[in-house]
């Protein structure tokens, strides 16, 4: 074994009346230790409400959406039909949207209605998940039911769990849609309505979407808003969300004007961004965690320098250079906080399985989009904090090395 590596091990190791500087020296550990703990647990527990967030939205919405600003699109079986054909891209599918007002009894609420195909939907957006009672598919049926006594044959609607709170509207009752834009009659302007039945409701734990979002079929939302055969936008899902952007681009090009492709990361830009901000923060806050560590590292070398200076001159008598000396030091205070770093990756490790596995930390589901706190762990994370802390408690330990390294032996002997 190499000398500087032995004595470097041995002041670990603290003679009986040497037991405060051992002490110290435990303390740094554990400083390290914890700060690299918080730090990993943070970060996973970030990541994880950064991709619950993205998966929510994106079970809701698709990846990209084609649209003709201004504008609807009526080629668009074609549009769809080189979509399709576009490398990573794994479906498309027409939508409609349009804004309106629900009524049940006397109950009103302004929703957007978002007509699909159930089929072609299904393949673009993650959406039967999220619905508790019935299906996409019964989008497709028209179902009778007793209106004013008498038996009719309604088109279905999809309804957010809080908006059918609000109406007090259940699975087969029937409810009135109403268009903003009145039609022009004899008698004057004319509200355009309609009536159809609840067939579904989902519940996508966000207050946005289920209290102002409804579904219909496409062929119904066309002819609701007398727009024949034309939608309001091509939606889309690719293979790998992160790379929508680029495939978004290369769509726009391929498409040309008028017609535009924006993604996934373009539709909440602020929402993501705070996302990615909120979670650098976090990491540069709680490493000054760690900072405190090197710090502690910092005065547990010195105290060791200043008690071993007997040892440090007879070592430079036998003949040890300044740079063996430099080494020594430089390996206590690695091998301080390759330790509490190692301890601080495995117990934070360890914690995040916990939470991951049992789930015990509760959050209030009408401010939090889920009802536990989510952690992805991921080796690049745990990767990234170790040689981080490996990396500061380097640099703590040089000042102490390089004090001692300088320190005259021939002044030691004489004085001490």
């Amino acid at each position: 074994m190499n000398y500087e590596l032995f004595i470097g091990l041995r002041y670990l190791r603290a003679r009986r009346r040497e037991t405060f500087i051992s002490l110290i020296t435990l303390i740094s550990i554990l400083g390290v230790m914890i700060g690299v703990m918080t730090l990993n647990v943070v970060m996973a527990v970030m990541t994880g409400f950064e991709e619950v967030l993205r998966d929510r939205l994106l079970g809701i919405n698709a990846h990209i959406a084609v649209v003709k600003p201004g504008d609807r699109l009526t080629d668009y079986e074609q549009v769809v039909d080189q979509i399709e054909q576009e490398k990573g891209v794994v479906a498309a599918a027409p939508s409609v949207y349009g804004q309106v007002m629900v009524t049940s009894g006397a109950r009103v609420s302004g929703v957007v209605v978002r007509g699909i195909d159930p089929e072609r939907a299904a393949r673009v957006v993650d959406i039967q998940p999220y619905i508790k009672e019935g299906s996409l598919g019964a989008l497709n049926k028209s179902y009778p039911v007793e209106v004013e006594g008498r038996s009719v044959s309604l088109p279905g609607v999809i309804l957010g769990t809080r908006l059918a709170g609000q109406l007090k509207a259940l699975v087969g009752e029937p409810v009135q849609v109403v268009s903003p834009l009145a039609t022009p009659t004899v008698l004057g302007m004319v509200p355009k309505v309609r009536r159809f039945v609840v067939v579904g409701l989902f519940d996508s734990g966000m207050h946005e979407y289920d209290a102002t979002l409804v579904y219909m079929n496409l062929a119904d939302a066309q002819r609701f808003f007398e727009i024949g055969d034309s939608v309001s936008s091509i939606e889309i899902r690719v293979e790998d969300v992160y790379q929508a952007q680029e495939i978004a681009g290369r769509i726009q090009r391929k498409l040309g004007f008028p017609y535009f492709a924006e993604d996934w990361s373009r539709l909440w830009p602020n929402l993501f961004s705070a996302l990615r901000l909120e979670k650098t923060v976090y990491f540069l806050v709680l490493l000054l965690m760690v900072l405190i560590g090197a710090f502690n590292i910092i005065s547990t070398l010195i105290m060791v320098v200043m008690e071993k200076k007997k040892d440090i001159a007879i070592l430079q008598s036998m003949g040890a250079t300044r740079r063996s000396i430099r080494r020594i030091f430089l390996i206590k205070g690695c091998v301080i906080g390759t330790v509490g770093t190692l301890l601080g990756v495995l117990f934070g490790y360890g914690i995040c399985l916990l939470i991951e596995r049992y789930q015990f930390i509760e959050l209030p589901k009408d401010v939090f989009l889920i009802s536990t706190v989510p952690v992805r762990i991921y080796l690049g994370n745990f990767v990234l904090v170790a040689l981080t802390s490996f990396f500061v408690c380097l640099l703590a330990s040089v000042y102490p090395a390089r004090h001692a390294a300088k320190l005259d032996p021939v002044e030691i002997i004489r004085y001490e």
